[in-house]
């Protein structure tokens, strides 16, 4: 009877988690939307004394589980058929591996960058206004993806993200939904 009892519940479970992801993927479908993803799974915890920008042994990077997160990241979009204009990415390599891995093809924004270490908190309001002028001036209407930071989208939105989640947001900054498992 217990055995029934958990499967019933994680069906349950994982049809409401597709029936939301199906809602997002219209949603995303309609075009038009900014698409925030923390970068995939990256151990740790902010970056080494040693961080250098241009040197990936210097900074936490992706594991393997955040190497095959990022493809199954690109898959969803595949899958769904979900276009993508344009996808900017953070300078910090984890993100850049991310944005390579689930789409091949971005451009690196450095009003994405972490200011999460006290070294890049100076950096922190002209990043977010370089990054909200940049979304203001937008004149495309496509879907735009922006790989980027914990910190960056907390510091937006006002909302904790998990590694490799979608936040999906209007042109005015306003969250219309989220995908965590796809």
């Amino acid at each position: 009877m217990i055995k029934k009892l958990i499967i019933i519940v994680l069906t349950f479970i994982y049809s409401l988690s597709t029936n939301a992801n199906s809602d997002y993927v219209k949603v995303l479908k309609q075009n038009n939307k900014l698409i925030f993803i923390r970068h995939a799974l990256a151990p740790g915890n902010g970056d080494p004394d040693n961080f250098d920008i241009f040197d990936c042994s210097t900074q936490r990077n992706l594991n393997s589980v955040g190497k095959e997160q990022s493809i199954e990241l690109g898959k969803f979009f595949d899958t769904n058929d979900i276009s993508i204009d344009l996808v900017l990415s953070s300078e910090w390599c984890r993100c850049k591996e991310t944005a390579n891995l689930a789409f091949q093809k971005f451009e690196t924004f450095n009003a994405l960058n972490s200011f999460y270490d006290p070294k890049f908190y100076k950096n922190k309001e002209p990043q977010l206004e370089k990054l909200i002028n940049f979304i203001n001036n937008l004149e495309n209407e496509g879907n735009i993806v922006f790989v980027t930071h914990y910190v960056v989208i907390a510091a937006i939105f006002g909302q904790a993200v998990t590694s490799g989640e979608i936040l999906i947001a209007d042109r005015n900054l306003n969250v219309v939904g989220r995908i965590k498992d796809y």
